[in-house]
């Protein structure tokens, strides 16, 4: 699998780290949250998509997709939702609570925040909690071409090992910030998150069966891992299928018809969406006309550029860097 490509696709989708908080119970407990679509716009109102995720700091309980079979977390465990389905946090399998996004709406100017869970009787604050939750949300965009959140599960659960007890070890370190609130501390955890992020999907590429399909399964391919390479090395290339087949060793019709099925895609039509994903960058971070970015990403045409990027998102370039211009400035001023 090249790295390098995930790096490149976590570039241009600005994945982001945000909102920490933690959560600790005791006894029967549970914390559900509703689908992130729904609290997108109080924790992350910039991004086109959430996720939520959460490390086990001490204890141990149990993590389900509302009305999917639980899974057992012990301390150093993440579980990740990258679909952002609703979901259940609890002491035992079964146990359900009302979802309530009142507390991250009160609390978020307040970060990182607390939300505890005692069904003791006669609960004393100096008791320590039998189990505690590192918990946050990952914000990406989804437009114009996010290849990596539809091959994820809906479901990421990865147990902490020797050779990955760093990130329990981060996680201890972000209670620690989280506690001092030291300059630079939000940023840090913020930090924190994207890189147990990227970890968690590198690990679970790692475990991929070997039939597996999908685009992280496409990474590692040994034909198909090298197209896209080279594709994204060079987006702007005048890329045609047999030349990508003589790059990679396949014949043609072989290259396309392996890219097919690993991908759900043909080369070019994927090469076209990177396309466009490079061009929004460049509308979005660059000054650069539209004639020069169209020239960027492989088109002699501006007309044509034009045409292909309003073909993927719905509306002009020049219209969609008004509208995410205004939508930073309206941020900004916030």
């Amino acid at each position: 699998m090249s790295h390098d490509i995930l790096s490149d696709v976590l570039r241009t989708v600005r994945l982001r780290g945000a909102l920490f908080f933690h959560v600790s119970g005791n006894r029967d407990w549970a914390a559900e949250a509703p689908p992130a679509r729904e609290i997108a716009s109080i924790v992350m109102p910039d991004c086109e998509h959430v996720m939520e995720y959460h490390v086990v700091t001490h204890g141990n309980c149990w993590g389900a997709i509302i009305g999917e079979a639980p899974v057992r977390l012990a301390s150093g465990d993440i579980i990740v939702f990258p679909h952002g389905d609703a979901h259940v946090i609890s002491s035992a399998p079964g146990i359900r609570a009302a979802p309530d996004a009142d507390p991250l709406a009160k609390k978020i100017e307040q970060l990182p925040f607390s939300l505890t869970f005692d069904a003791r009787d006669d609960p004393s604050p100096a008791d320590g909690y039998e189990t505690a939750l590192v918990c946050g949300f990952l914000g990406c965009d989804l437009r114009p071409f996010n290849p990596l959140i539809a091959t994820l599960p809906r479901l990421l659960h990865l147990r902490e090992t020797a050779e990955h007890g760093w990130i329990s070890h981060f996680m201890h370190q972000a209670v620690a910030e989280s506690r001092h609130k030291r300059p630079g501390g939000e940023a840090m955890l913020e930090r924190m998150s994207e890189m147990m992020f990227v970890d968690a999907v590198r690990r679970y590429v790692d475990v991929l069966p070997d039939e597996s399909r999908g685009w992280l399964a496409g990474l590692r391919d040994r034909f198909v891992g090298r197209a896209l390479a080279v594709m994204h090395d060079a987006p702007a290339h005048e890329w045609t299928v047999e030349e990508l087949g003589e790059r990679v060793g396949l014949s043609r019709s072989a290259l396309h018809e392996r890219f097919v099925d690993m991908i759900g895609l043909p080369p070019m039509q994927y090469l076209v969406n990177w396309r466009m994903q490079v061009a929004a960058g460049l509308l979005r971070n660059s000054n650069s006309t539209i004639a020069a970015i169209a020239q960027d990403v492989g088109y002699a045409s501006e007309a044509a550029f034009i045409r292909a990027f309003k073909r993927q998102v719905g509306t002009p370039p020049a219209t969609w860097r008004r509208e995410k211009s205004r939508a930073e400035e309206a941020k900004q001023a916030h």
